[in-house]
């Protein structure tokens, strides 16, 4: 009986990560997502202008 109960005690950690591993996959996969659209090109200038603009804020301390 103490063997069996060893046993269990063993197998407990693995088989619940194996199932909460299975759980988590299912779950990600049933949740289907909208595939992502890509920025305009105009979006990505004006973004990289506005994050130069900061960095160069940031690096000259005459400006601040």
């Amino acid at each position: 009986m103490e063997t069996i109960v060893l046993g269990v005690a063993a197998l407990a950690c693995p088989v619940g990560m194996g199932l909460m591993m299975w759980f988590m996959a299912r779950g990600m996969r049933s949740k289907e997502q909208a595939p992502a659209v890509p920025p305009s090109l105009g979006a990505l200038r004006d973004e990289h202008r506005r994050l130069g603009d900061e960095i160069e804020r940031l690096q000259d301390p005459v400006k601040r």
